[in-house]
């Protein structure tokens, strides 16, 4: 039988719009108490109210506004989190952005931001997360990466090079914490249905991932047996347009 969810504690960085807000919707319908960090306020705000109708009962749902290029930002996300739910059992590393330009042209700020957003965020998270983790006896570290990783295309060499990376740190923390009972999920992602890429409701693209997809592979590997991990996920769209 796969583990009740009930009771957990999750952080959803990036939770407040697109993969991140349909993973907290996934986990709260579980009855993981979900705290979930954005940079918007009015987007936390819009998040709050819709993933205050989708949790199962008992589950509780926190917004906390944090950059996770901010290292101090996010150790007091993850305290706060810690405060209100008793612990942290579940992080799920999805903030991330996209500045899309060719190595020539693209700003060192640009730059900067892809990186330490999809790339030292995440180690930010982890470096905070891990003795909350550690203190119940294991848990689960999920990092959103991006079929990018493998696939690099033009004009994204900040981007496809802050995946990769992100693949090699979720590898090499995934064998530093397994005897801990902390397990590392790394699930690459083809093109999915967000603002990410674009309006997400635009015409044709109904072959594209729903962030209900990506969000179903979270809970799938957080109830997974013990015995077994599954380190690596590519998702893909089932029929891409040709």
């Amino acid at each position: 039988m796969a583990p009740s969810l009930q009771g957990k504690v999750a952080i959803v960085t990036g939770g407040s719009r697109g993969i991140g807000l349909a993973i907290a919707s996934a986990l709260l319908a579980e009855g993981v108490h979900v705290t979930i960090s954005g940079l918007n306020p009015k987007h936390l705000q819009a998040a709050r109210a819709e993933l205050g109708r989708a949790g199962a009962a008992g589950a509780e749902l926190h917004a906390v506004e944090a950059d996770v290029r901010d290292h101090l930002a996010v150790e007091s996300l993850v305290e706060a989190a810690v405060h209100r739910s008793g612990g942290l059992d579940i992080l799920v590393n999805n903030a991330g952005v996209g500045r899309f330009a060719d190595v020539a042209s693209q700003s060192p700020e640009d730059w900067r931001r892809v990186i330490d957003t999809n790339l030292t965020g995440v180690f930010y998270c982890c470096r905070a997360a891990i003795p909350y983790l550690r203190r119940r006896g294991g848990g689960w570290i999920i990092n959103i990466s991006s079929l990018a990783a493998k696939n690099a295309f033009t004009g994204a060499a900040a981007y496809c090079a802050s995946k990769a990376g992100l693949n090699a740190f979720s590898e090499a923390l995934m064998q530093e914490v397994r005897y801990d009972d902390i397990r590392v999920s790394c699930i690459m992602p083809g093109f999915v249905n967000t603002e990410f890429a674009g309006p997400s409701d635009e015409s044709g693209a109904d072959w594209k991932l729903q962030p209900e997809d990506v969000a179903r592979v979270v809970v799938d590997l957080i109830s997974h047996d013990r015995r077994s991990l599954p380190s690596c996920i590519e998702l893909r769209p089932s029929k891409p347009r040709k």
